[in-house]
């Protein structure tokens, strides 16, 4: 009998919950509407039935725009205005502090912060930032002729890249001062770093890793898999430095190109 009771005070807490919903209906049969001054006639039954009209909780959630009180990865940078959905500008970035609405005060107000404070755009579009903590996690591997003489140029890089879904002008490629030439299997497996330039305002640092081929399948060398999540050993010493700073590449996923 306890059980029982526990139960239903249980199921009718949950009753009580408040909950935000609309509902639009209209009338299937509606009323005769009365003259000024006569008495209204009484609803009959058919009076009562209703048709739905709209579920306003089904509605698709509308975009909102907000200011960005500070950079947030992966929507903007501090100072941007974005549009956001309502769920997302709600508790993620209004509720935290992190944006304000996009109000003609709220945007001269920001405008005179950037002015007075002097601060710069960390990224050039939401876009641009995500692009670039995807490089910082990869792995290029470019494959290189193991019987004609060759030395790294950019349009290597841009060849890796481009197997990945990656595609990047020579121009935004700076490779390491110091030439890279072969065919030469000491360098077979190690790594040399790259700076990438996206939109002509970040800069990125990725890494390139060296697998020599060849024509004839029995001197093929053969492939490492995951080579993109084993230590990677510098070509260059001074380089080791950097490579302990660049996050590493996701255990699960696409992080190699």
């Amino acid at each position: 009998m306890n059980s029982v009771f526990k139960l239903s005070a249980s199921v009718t807490s949950t009753l009580r919950q408040q909950i935000r919903t609309t509902y639009i209906l209209k009338r299937r049969k509606p009323p005769i509407l009365v003259k000024e001054g006569e008495i209204p006639r009484r609803l009959r039954r058919k009076h009562y039935l209703y048709d739905l009209v709209e579920d306003t909780s089904l509605r698709p959630h509308e975009c909102v725009s907000v200011i960005l009180t500070d950079s947030v990865d992966g929507i903007g940078m501090k100072g941007s205005e974005v549009t956001v959905k309502k769920n997302v500008a709600r508790y993620k970035l209004l509720l935290p502090g992190l944006a304000v609405y996009a109000t003609d005060e709220n945007r001269a107000k920001c405008k005179s912060q950037q002015e007075s404070s002097g601060e710069t755009v960390k990224h050039s579009t939401p876009s641009a930032e995500k692009m670039a903590m995807f490089l910082s996690k990869s792995v290029a591997l470019l494959t290189m002729n193991m019987e004609q003489p060759w030395t790294i140029k950019p349009w290597h890089v841009k060849v890796s890249l481009r197997k990945g879904g990656i595609m990047v002008p020579d121009y935004a490629i700076k490779l390491p001062d110091k030439p890279i030439s072969g065919p030469n299997l000491e360098l077979e497996g190690k790594c040399f770093l790259v700076t990438i330039t996206i939109n002509e305002c970040e800069t990125v640092t990725v890494r390139c890793r060296i697998h020599h081929w060849h024509n004839n399948p029995l001197k093929r060398l053969p492939n490492v898999k995951g080579y993109w999540e084993g230590p990677l050993d510098p070509i260059f010493p001074e380089d080791e430095a950097i490579l302990i700073t660049l996050p590493k590449p996701p255990e699960i996923g696409r992080a190699h190109v």
